[in-house]
């Protein structure tokens, strides 16, 4: 996994992704995927407002959370498809 806390260029967009409860906190931990020409560049991890890191869309825990979003919002698995070449997944 490779955490690269570096900020995307103006170009990029953000979609959120998923949503679990935090452990300690009274914020939600969510998932954000950062697109730049409809392919996830990256994924940010965010408690509240608070960006806490973020995720390769690459690495199996990238995979895992893209996978996780295109089987629970069906609407948008057209668009993103899951990953087998080891490339990110767009939606």
């Amino acid at each position: 996994m490779s955490e690269n806390e570096t900020a995307p260029s103006a170009e990029a967009t953000e979609a959120p992704i998923e949503n679990q409860p935090a452990s300690q906190s009274t914020e939600e931990i969510t998932y954000h995927a950062v697109e730049k020409d409809g392919v996830v560049t990256a994924i940010w991890e965010m408690q509240g407002r608070k960006h806490l890191r973020t995720i390769d869309p690459r690495s199996r825990q990238g995979q895992d959370i893209l996978r996780l979003y295109t089987t629970e919002h069906p609407e948008h698995h057209e668009t993103a498809p899951a990953a087998e070449t080891g490339e990110a997944a767009s939606s």
